[in-house]
């Protein structure tokens, strides 16, 4: 169930500032609070969509591609895409989902070692 009184939601209606980078008919894209590289940057849809799953079951066609167009367009502006870079969306809490309304962080500027410890 979509919560419309998330950071995001409130974020995308302007209700709280965020450093908006990009911004789309179908997207919105600003710097993470909280950023774990030097490149760290939130592409969220505008809908109101809990996770990928949710987004890429509900989402009209218009939405998804519209929203992975930003996503690409957010990398190739700040450089990453020639780098390289993560872009990590999760999913619920074993993936530790902060916010539910689905979120891509686009994460580079720096080697990133692996994805996960083992």
């Amino acid at each position: 169930m979509y919560d419309r009184n998330n950071i995001f939601a409130k974020i995308l209606r302007g209700e709280i500032p965020c450093k908006k980078i990009y911004e789309s008919e179908h997207a919105l894209a600003f710097e993470d609070i909280h950023p774990k590289a030097p490149v760290h940057v939130l592409v969220v849809p505008k809908g109101e969509y809990v996770s990928l799953q949710d987004f890429s079951l509900h989402a009209p066609t218009a939405a998804v591609k519209g929203f992975f167009d930003a996503v690409a367009a957010v990398a190739k502006m700040l450089g990453v895409d020639k780098t390289g870079y993560r872009a990590i969306a999760n999913h619920g809490a074993d993936a530790s989902q902060e916010v539910p309304h689905f979120h891509v962080h686009i994460i580079g500027g720096r080697k990133l070692g692996k994805l996960l410890p083992e």
